[in-house]
């Protein structure tokens, strides 16, 4: 069955690749999702002013990957101890979040934030990940689809 999530783990470019590696991923799309702004422009994004986040739409095959499985998963790619940053990238476009579709897929992405805050690395450190609705969202340009893949990274 085909399902779709939005994950915000900071810069869009590394997330989509790393999601996009999974088996059961039919689709990842770069997008800005969670501002006031409409058809935000990456520009005004990285301005801090929008409200938005840097995510990806992730299209998949919940036969082949569950969204635990990809949860889980989305939790070892990031720190999501840190609040609106990811290493060196720091603003509220980089936050952690996870964006669902369905009243169930918030229930598994509260039960996976309980179970990674219960890991080893999260022990001491608070999980800052926002769990929300989706409400509208945008498609990145185009320059940022498939960003390390175009670059050969």
């Amino acid at each position: 069955m085909t399902e779709e999530i939005i994950l915000a783990a900071g810069c869009f470019w590394s997330v989509q690749y790393k999601i996009s590696t999974l088996k059961g991923v039919i689709d990842t799309k770069a997008i800005y999702i969670g501002g006031h702004v409409p058809n935000p422009t990456y520009e005004q994004v990285c301005s801090d002013a929008t409200g938005h986040a840097e995510a990806v739409l992730v299209t998949f095959n919940s036969e082949e990957i569950s969204l635990e499985e990809l949860l889980l998963f989305f939790f070892n790619i990031h720190d999501a101890s840190q609040y609106h940053r990811q290493g060196p990238d720091i603003g509220s476009q980089y936050r952690s979040a996870i964006f669902y579709f369905t009243e169930a897929q918030k229930n598994i992405a509260e039960k996976v934030k309980q179970l990674a805050q219960q890991s080893k690395f999260y022990k001491n450190l608070p999980i800052v990940t926002e769990i929300s609705p989706v409400n509208s969202y945008y498609l990145a340009e185009e320059y940022h689809q498939h960003y390390y893949r175009k670059k050969g990274l």
